[in-house]
């Protein structure tokens, strides 16, 4: 650390001090996010965080509002059948989270009377909650000091100390940081560890920092540097693995379409959609769905959709049968056209509707 915050706890509480004023002024208004002198709601800081993990802040507004307006306590979400948590989730992805926010909602409902742990160690033993989430609970919930480093806070680590090592590398340095600056804040952590994440998001952004409007400017080694919209460094992408497969529309004579229920492991786990054939790397021949199909025709649509990991093409495949009742496995069920576009499902599964339709 070459930077003038370095062994100086004045300059550090200095950088804190300028950073909560800047903070009181631009906060952002967010729906889960206590008001200034309002105590924060655990259950609300808990599910937003959840949510929030790999997803946009823009992209969980909405989700959250529905839940919060469904399920107003966490006894409620407890309470909760899974397919209508599964059903409501759809389209936010990482579906394992909606999988674990129910188990967790169950234990802090009926293990721990609804009251959230408020120490990360205690947190970190819930389903779904690591050190990021953890460490976010702590801080911005019950106002203890946590190091609390998303991707904002690593940009914003990264540009203050002028970090030149690439991410990925760099992340436990950048975390070593954060830490350094953040625990010596008692008084008010959850705003320090908001403000840091607000900083990131409207000021210190990817792309054409906005450094002249910087409450911490002073301390910015890369911006002294003049290369802040370089840092945090990256290593070149690696191409995305391509799959493929099939997805199917499969109506019976009463004009119903066969809807599959995923299992909870594997890929879009828990979801409900159309049945889709086995997905298989490009170099490997495409297989078909297991089940009997009285008639089977190649259609003109094609789904992209891409995974973190991966990217996935499936071709559609439209078929009929004369059976109103599945035959075959529990997991497909029949369902009417008009209840179809109501049902909650995975973005994947939108596309191809859509297409199909």
């Amino acid at each position: 650390m070459k930077n003038n915050m370095t062994g100086d706890n004045k300059n550090v509480e200095r950088f804190r001090q300028s950073l909560l004023a800047w903070y009181d002024k631009h906060r952002r208004v967010l729906p889960w996010r206590a008001l200034s002198g309002v105590t924060p709601n655990p259950y609300h800081v808990w599910l937003s965080e959840i949510m929030l993990q790999q997803t946009t802040v823009s992209a969980v507004i909405s989700y959250f509002l529905k839940f919060v307006d469904l399920w107003p306590t966490v006894h409620d979400l407890a309470a909760a059948d899974s397919d209508s948590v599964m059903q409501n989730w759809a389209g936010l992805g990482y579906y394992a989270r909606a999988r674990n926010l129910h188990k967790c909602a169950k234990i802090i409902s009926h293990d721990l009377g609804g009251v959230f742990p408020s120490n990360q160690d205690d947190l970190k033993k819930l389903p779904g909650v690591g050190d990021y989430t953890s460490a976010a609970i702590t801080a911005i919930a019950f106002n203890k000091p946590a190091n609390v480093v998303d991707g904002n806070v690593e940009r914003v680590m990264a540009r203050i100390f002028n970090v030149l090592e690439p991410v990925p590398s760099s992340k436990p340095h950048l975390k070593k940081l954060a830490e350094y600056m953040a625990l010596g804040e008692n008084e008010r952590a959850g705003d320090y560890a908001q403000s840091l994440m607000d900083l990131g998001a409207t000021i210190c952004t990817p792309k054409s920092p906005k450094c002249l409007l910087c409450p911490v400017m002073e301390h910015c080694d890369g911006y002294k540097k003049g290369i802040p919209a370089s840092l945090p460094a990256r290593l070149k992408k690696k191409t995305k693995p391509q799959r493929h497969g099939y997805v199917y529309w499969i109506t019976n004579k009463a004009g119903e379409v066969l809807i599959e229920k995923r299992g909870d492991k594997g890929m879009l786990g828990g979801t409900f959609g159309l049945p889709t054939s086995e997905w298989v790397d490009k170099t490997i021949k495409k297989p078909h769905l297991n089940i009997n199909i009285d008639t089977m025709a190649e259609t003109k649509v094609k789904v992209l959709h891409s995974f973190t990991h991966f990217d996935l093409h499936l071709d559609g495949m439209m078929g009929s049968m004369n059976k109103t009742k599945p035959p075959f496995d529990k997991d497909y069920f029949w369902v009417k056209m008009e209840e179809l576009e109501k049902m909650g499902v995975p973005t994947l599964f939108k596309k191809a509707i859509r297409q199909f339709l």
